[in-house]
């Protein structure tokens, strides 16, 4: 829980940093008046120099992303989405991959060798040191330490009774690994549904201004239908990260899953095999 509440203030403080410095330059742009207190020689020289610093600000199209071209594309196509939409998108991007950085470090954490770990406990439980066993399963992190620890503590009871309780107990660790996905995949269908929300309201929005036009003009049509086309293509960009980053938890899991699966079979045999020398 810590974890993922340092996440989600940390990527909570960057929108909001990236969404009042985009409502600061949109606030700030004002139409630039002549000087005339210079002569004529002086305002070709001015305006000259201006234009070259509004060129090179903005960055002309052959920069690409050099200089902060691309942020600064970035951020006037956002003020231009509609500040409305385009937050919310942008909130649903926050969320998510809050969500996922959490799973992932959590994830990260689970995994250990768990072919050093069995081959520990393995030779404890041949030295007929259960004992020994538990304190390596109990300081060792992850799931598949979990498993074998809780196999241990019911290690007088029958195979049976064993198994069932390593078959229990590993449906809680893969409930526990998978916590947060739920979220995760909200935010995937969210994103693109909040986009198309945006496109709707932009057809509304060109055809009333066609409404109180009384004519169809391409110059009425064009903003409504921008605000429509970078909302939609936002909200797609978005359920197209969170879902790589979806994908990547999910094959973590299902890695995890196998080696609990594996080190259960290898547990058991273990297990037999020291219950059979008792017997003896």
């Amino acid at each position: 829980m810590n974890r993922l509440k340092m996440a989600f203030i940390g990527l909570f403080a960057f929108s909001f940093l990236l969404l009042a410095n985009a409502q600061k330059a949109d606030s700030t742009k004002v139409p630039a008046t002549p000087d005339t207190t210079l002569t004529a020689a002086g305002d070709t020289l001015t305006a000259d120099s201006a234009m070259a610093l509004i060129d090179a600000d903005l960055g002309s199209p052959d920069d690409g992303v050099e200089g902060g071209g691309l942020h600064k594309q970035l951020k006037q196509k956002f003020i231009e989405g509609s500040a409305g939409f385009m937050s919310l998108v942008a909130l649903a991007l926050v969320l998510g991959l809050a969500f996922c950085i959490e799973r992932i470090v959590y994830l990260t954490l689970s995994e250990v060798n768990t072919r050093k770990l069995m081959d520990a406990v393995d030779a404890k439980l041949g030295q007929d040191d259960v004992e020994g066993a538990k304190n390596i399963c109990r300081d060792t992190r992850g799931p598949v330490a979990s498993i074998c620890y809780q196999a241990l503590l019911h290690i007088r009871e029958p195979l049976e009774q064993i198994d069932r309780q390593l078959t229990n107990y590993g449906t809680v660790q893969i409930a526990k690994m998978e916590k947060g996905c739920t979220w995760i995949r909200l935010f995937i269908a969210v994103a693109p549904s909040l986009g198309f929300l945006g496109t709707v309201i932009g057809m509304v929005m060109a055809f009333d201004q066609i409404q109180m036009a009384g004519d169809i003009s391409p110059t009425i049509v064009a903003k409504g239908m921008k605000v429509a086309l970078i909302t939609t293509i936002f909200g797609i960009v978005v359920a197209i990260v969170l879902q790589f980053f979806y994908n990547y938890i999910l094959a973590k899991i299902e890695r995890l899953t196998a080696h609990m699966e594996e080190c259960a079979i290898i547990l058991m045999d273990a297990v037999t095999e020291y219950k059979m020398r008792k017997e003896k």
